[in-house]
């Protein structure tokens, strides 16, 4: 078991995403990849699916999204925190991948639970996420969706029709605690590695000296780190056999 903590320019859940999940894809050699919550914009283009050679599946809630995708992809219209669902999918997988999805998921045990049965024995899933207790999230959690987006309005405006918004429950979206790895293990899940990343941008457009505090706090927390203050976290998990 790998844990590591990172400042939060290092986490790969963004820009970094295509570089990563090459890596895993390197790492593993898998033939079968399902990417959650990807719609019709899969973290790899499909000129790299092609030439790796990969049956790439893209996951979404909407068969509208998923219809948009290129035909390299398969698609599989399916909410994973529905029990059960994943034994009625005849595809079993030996790579599973996320990001920036799992903070929105209602119910992260049957969420693992499922991805525990799409996994061949063997097979490892990795997630990219944000954690509940840094401040903006942990507001995020509290507060009605209005005032919510209203801060992030305020914060980080952004283009709603590319980049909206959407409700975030952040089950099972934690740091690398002795708990959390607790339930993944009891689940059947082996911890391979579990990063946690400190620090936010949120403060940087509009209150320069938080984010000045913000930045410093995130450095000091990396070389003293608490579990429950990360950001955002990425974590692989291997089915044991």
């Amino acid at each position: 078991m790998n844990i590591k903590y990172r400042h939060t320019s290092e986490f790969p859940g963004w820009d970094k995403a295509p570089e990563m999940l090459l890596q895993l894809i390197k790492t593993y050699n898998p033939r079968m990849v399902l990417e959650i919550g990807s719609g019709a914009n899969p973290t790899l283009n499909p000129e790299i699916v092609s030439n790796l050679g990969i049956e790439y599946t893209t996951n979404d809630l909407s068969g509208e999204e998923l219809f948009k995708a290129p035909k390299i992809y398969s698609t599989w219209e399916a909410d994973l925190c529905q029990p059960f669902i994943a034994k009625t999918h005849p595809e079993k997988y030996q790579l599973i991948f996320s990001r920036m999805v799992n903070e929105h998921v209602k119910d992260g045990e049957t969420y693992y639970k499922n991805l525990w049965d799409l996994l061949e024995p063997g097979g490892v899933t990795a997630h990219c996420f944000s954690t509940l207790y840094a401040l903006p999230f942990l507001i995020n959690r509290i507060f009605p969706e209005g005032f919510t987006n209203k801060l992030l309005n305020y914060f980080n405006p952004r283009d709603r029709y590319q980049h909206d918004k959407f409700p975030a429950y952040y089950s099972w979206s934690r740091g690398p605690s002795v708990k959390s790895i607790k339930k993944f293990e009891a689940l059947g899940f082996e911890v391979i590695e579990y990063v946690g990343f400190f620090g936010h941008g949120y403060y940087r457009k509009k209150a320069p000296f938080l984010d000045y505090l913000e930045q410093k706090k995130a450095h000091w927390l990396v070389k003293n780190p608490l579990p429950a203050l990360t950001s955002y976290a990425f974590i692989i998990l291997k089915k044991r056999n």
